[in-house]
């Protein structure tokens, strides 16, 4: 169903992560009028007006260097802690409740990277970053989706579980209630220290931040590549996730017994590891014989854009216009 009404049938699509968020104001036939990146998007810490009114100064660059108003024919928002329905329609309503445009869209932002890379909104995506993520959509507006909001939801890995992992299994080797692995000297090392016991301290003082564990990630994956059984363990077990999540979302969606993408994104995923993907296929294989697996490099607002553009029944020639402006 086409849009109408706004500035000139103007569009605003948005990319909220949790570390930064990119907006676009959009034409109908796909160019980009106007951008502006801002901070991350975290309704659970500030509160669901708080996020928004940040969401709001950055909207207005975008607008201010578009030149036109704070008003649009259709809103697309893809937002990060958008998790459950319930989560998304509060952040609706008070978008909504903005004034920005009579109609707007909400999604988990996991979608935007699925949208960025189909040619057209049917597949999967499984997003492997800070945490892990799998959503799938059909052009018919059936999707596919998991709370996605750690073990309560029976969720394993993602970058900051693997580190959480490492560091489990290499305390254990250093005191001796586990089996051996060259990740009790290798994740010290990182941080340029000498024993997991200085690591542990250094970790449990704060002289270490919570938010460089993810730096360990990483080391986990080239002590991989060496050969190490424990290490190696973890990149599999992650395969083993990433496959499950993307199965169970293609056969939701009724894609188990065609061809289908299924699109892998995220940090961790986007950087290639070999051990990993060679382990992704050969399970997917299994699963889904007919899945077809891509990489997403391009930028997420590019898919929040296009999702847009598929609200406003923008044709081939605009959504070309749009990939040509983030893709390089």
């Amino acid at each position: 169903m086409g849009v109408n009404g706004g500035v000139n049938g103007v569009l605003l699509a948005v990319d909220a992560g949790n570390s930064k968020t990119d907006v676009a104001v959009l034409a109908q036939d796909g160019t980009v009028l106007g951008s502006a990146r801002g901070g991350g998007f975290q309704p659970p810490v500030v509160g669901v007006a708080t996020a928004v009114d940040g969401l709001a100064e950055i909207v207005g660059r975008a607008c201010a260097e578009a030149a036109v108003p704070v008003e649009f024919a259709h809103v697309t928002a893809c937002l990060a802690n958008a998790d459950l329905p319930v989560e998304e329609a509060a952040l609706r309503a008070e978008l909504l409740g903005r004034g920005w445009s009579p109609t707007v869209r909400v999604h988990n932002d996991t979608f935007a990277i699925l949208r960025a890379g189909l040619d057209e909104p049917r597949g999967v995506a499984v997003v492997c970053g800070a945490g892990i993520n799998c959503v799938g959509m059909t052009p018919d507006g059936r999707t596919a989706r998991f709370p996605a909001i750690g073990k309560i939801s029976g969720d394993w890995g993602g970058g900051g579980g693997l580190a959480d992992e490492a560091l489990w299994f290499a305390a254990r080797a250093e005191d001796g209630r586990g089996l051996p692995t060259a990740l009790a000297d290798a994740l010290p090392a990182h941080f340029g220290l000498e024993s997991m016991y200085a690591l542990i301290e250094a970790l449990h003082l704060g002289r270490i931040t919570v938010e460089r564990r993810h730096e360990l990630t990483p080391v986990l994956f080239a002590v991989a590549a060496g050969g190490d059984p424990i290490a190696l363990s973890l990149v599999h077990r992650l395969a083993e996730e990433v496959v499950a999540m993307a199965a169970v979302a293609l056969r939701r969606l009724g894609l188990h017994r065609e061809e289908a993408p299924v699109m892998l994104g995220g940090s961790v995923l986007a950087a290639r590891h070999p051990q990993l993907e060679e382990r992704i296929r050969e399970l997917l294989a299994a699963r889904a014989p007919k899945a077809v697996i891509g990489f997403v490099t391009a930028p997420p607002v590019l898919g929040a854009g296009l999702l847009a553009l598929d609200e406003a029944s923008a044709g081939p020639e605009a959504k070309a216009r749009l990939r040509g402006r983030y893709e390089v």
